[in-house]
């Protein structure tokens, strides 16, 4: 499950394996340590590498220092490509929802207010600075030969991606 930030590749793709009954691989899960502090690459790999070695999974995240890895393993890419306004108001939805609620994510982090509006690691500005670099780089990355053997499925709003969802695994979503 790929996408720019805020996207949903997370609630889709918890859906997907969920309704497939495969275990869901979280990449921000396993990156971030306590502090927003990034886990080492080769560790991270190394996680990346043992839990992408069962038969079936879905993973989430649009990390290239992993890329290598899921990709060789994966049979099917879905990319949530939705336009730049859509993904910024969800975005923006959440992280407000994710600050006011004081949401954990991972090893303990906190999204903030402070840090979604006045810091140079704003979530909101990442989305602005990526959105339309991810979409030329994932079509470029998914024509690649070494990727020939992915199926593609390349969905561009939401609710095209639930219905999908619901052809997948059925009418329970």
């Amino acid at each position: 499950m790929v996408g720019t930030t805020g996207a949903g590749k997370t609630t889709l793709g918890r859906a997907l394996a969920e309704g497939l009954g495969v275990p869901f691989i979280e990449l921000d899960a396993l990156a971030w340590l306590p502090g927003w502090t990034g886990r080492p690459v080769p560790e991270l790999r190394a996680l990346v590498e043992e839990r992408t070695a069962a038969p079936a999974w879905v993973v989430d995240g649009n990390y290239s220092a992993v890329r290598d890895i899921v990709w060789a393993r994966a049979d099917t890419v879905v990319w949530l490509d939705y336009p730049f306004w859509r993904v910024f108001l969800q975005l923006l939805r959440r992280t407000l929802r994710r600050s006011l609620r004081r949401e954990e994510l991972w090893s303990g982090n906190r999204e903030t207010l402070r840090q979604a509006f006045l810091s140079r690691e704003s979530i909101l500005l990442w989305a602005i600075r990526t959105h339309r670099r991810r979409r030329r780089e994932y079509a470029g990355l998914l024509a690649r030969p070494e990727h020939a053997h992915l199926t593609v499925i390349r969905l561009r709003s939401p609710q095209e991606a639930w219905r999908w969802l619901s052809g997948v695994v059925g009418e329970q979503f």
